[in-house]
């Protein structure tokens, strides 16, 4: 595996302790290294150095286990020089011919970019040119691209163009972490392998659908991105958008690549277009301003380093998608998303139509704030696993009903889990594109956002920040945004 980026925030959070998780599962191959390139000079043994400090802070294992297995450790390699310099993969090439002559075996690689968007054709040009991404006795050769995937539409369509000129589709692993998450994959077998819920995961009995991911964190050192992303290119063109598809898509005919991701496109085809001259109606934002988040002080987003003191980025937003096909036809999609909120958690929730007589089970007429509907939860993070709220009488005399709540942990299973970084490493050397985003989806992921996009860059926001860190977002916008169609956010 070579990690383009391998100085960077990615590779010491996520990558290396994937990787070192993986080694102690005896989960890849006898004969895999790592080599590092960025443009940081280092020797192999700084480079191996730093990525033990890496695993040892960020590894969610215990204290023990927190470190990269010493026969991983000294498969760690490094290349310093710029992307856009020959020399570099010229370097890179003398490495991986040095290794693979010392291990034998076919030479099969990944090219793993934890890179910024705008180097990534320069990468992969680059590549081809040097002759690495041949594939030759049964070797083979693939590469890894992190979102965000392109900045727009037309940035997409030409970063596709450029991959393409040099990698197959089949060789092109668009990575979005989340669909790594167990619950996540959860969602094809929740609704297709059971029969209680597949007949009523339609517009007859689902009222409406809400998708939430909530960040307690700030943008911290990654100001400099966040600026010229936001929100929308950060979270709902890519996390946001394949939750929705997973909940949202027909049964594929087999758990392959080609019919999931087949059925997941349609998904994002059916989706209504967004009048972008009514946006109000369609999407609410919002940006945080200073606050405390678990009993501490922090900085409004504009007083973080690296942003404009008058910055219109967003970084709370909220938008209501309907998807216009014979399943769903009606029934409002709410996704919202925000930074420095006061919680980190990401849940789907389905919440069921109520039924048509419900007066009976009440003395008095039903009061406005009267019992919540059957709501089918999908917890996502921090804590895996699937909820169902029904209602029950309470016993003794008379007729009171409450809400209950039937819980399944992933945890209580007592088996290891995979992250979701080591779950899609192994998919990506395996060669399963299932957990993976085909160029056409990017592509129509970014059809679906754009109005958004557009709308708000025509008309700045007059009421930044409108949030203060460490509340659920922009409250009165975000609540009379859903109470108009007599619904509400559901407490996440």
């Amino acid at each position: 595996m070579v990690i383009f980026g391998a100085s960077g925030d990615l590779t010491a959070r996520m990558l290396m302790p994937a990787l070192a998780k993986l080694t102690r599962e005896r989960s890849l191959p006898g004969d895999f290294f790592v080599v590092g390139v960025s443009r940081t000079p280092m020797t192999d043994a700084a480079f191996r150095e730093c990525m033990q400090a890496a695993v040892a802070k960020f590894s969610p294992d215990p204290v023990q286990m927190s470190q990269i297995p010493p026969e991983l450790l000294e498969r760690l390699f490094y290349v310093s020089g710029e992307f856009h310099q020959k020399s570099t993969y010229q370097s890179l090439k003398r490495v991986l011919q040095r290794e693979r002559k010392r291990r034998g075996g076919p030479e099969s690689h990944v090219f793993y970019l934890a890179t910024p968007p705008e180097v990534d054709p320069v990468i992969v040009a680059h590549l081809g040119q040097a002759g690495l991404t041949a594939e030759e006795r049964g070797a083979f050769s693939r590469v890894v691209v992190e979102k965000p995937f392109g900045h727009d539409l037309e940035s997409a369509r030409a970063l596709n163009a450029d991959i393409l000129k040099v990698f197959r589709e089949d060789q092109i692993f668009r990575i979005d972490h989340y669909l790594g998450k167990e619950t996540v994959q959860n969602i094809l077998v929740l609704r297709f392998a059971n029969g209680i819920f597949e007949p009523l995961w339609n517009r007859r009995y689902v009222d409406n659908v809400q998708i939430s991911v909530a960040e307690s964190l700030g943008v911290g050192h990654r100001a400099g991105y966040y600026e010229s992303a936001g929100i929308i290119r950060d979270m709902f063109q890519n996390h946001l958008l394949q939750l929705l598809c997973l909940t949202a898509m027909e049964s594929p005919v087999r758990l392959d690549a080609n019919s999931v991701r087949g059925e997941k496109v349609k998904v994002l085809r059916s989706i209504r277009p967004i009048p972008a001259e009514r946006i109000d109606e369609w999407a609410v934002r919002g940006q945080y301003g200073p606050g405390v988040v678990d009993g501490e002080e922090v900085p409004g987003y504009r007083q973080e380093p690296g942003v404009a003191r008058k910055s219109p980025t967003p970084t709370y937003a909220a938008v209501r998608l309907f998807i216009d096909n014979w399943r769903w036809a009606g029934v409002p999609f709410y996704l919202r998303s925000g930074k420095r909120l006061a919680r980190r958690t990401t849940e789907i929730a389905i919440e069921f139509r109520e039924v048509p007589h419900m007066t009976m089970f009440f003395k008095d007429p039903l009061p406005t704030d009267h019992l919540e509907k059957n709501v089918l939860r999908l917890k996502i993070q921090p804590d895996e696993g699937i909820s169902l709220k029904f209602l029950a009488k309470v016993p003794g005399a008379g007729m009171r009903v409450t809400p209950e709540i039937m819980d399944f942990p992933y945890a209580q299973l007592g088996v290891g889990q995979h992250g979701g970084y080591e779950r899609l490493l192994l998919d990506i050397m395996h060669g399963d594109a299932t957990l993976f985003t085909r160029g056409d989806e990017v592509e129509d992921a970014w059809r679906v956002v754009t109005p958004i996009l557009e709308a708000w860059d025509r008309k700045r926001p007059a009421d930044f920040p409108n949030y203060p860190a460490g509340t659920m977002g922009p409250e009165v916008a975000a609540n009379a945004f859903i109470e108009r169609e007599g619904r509400r956010w559901r407490r996440v």
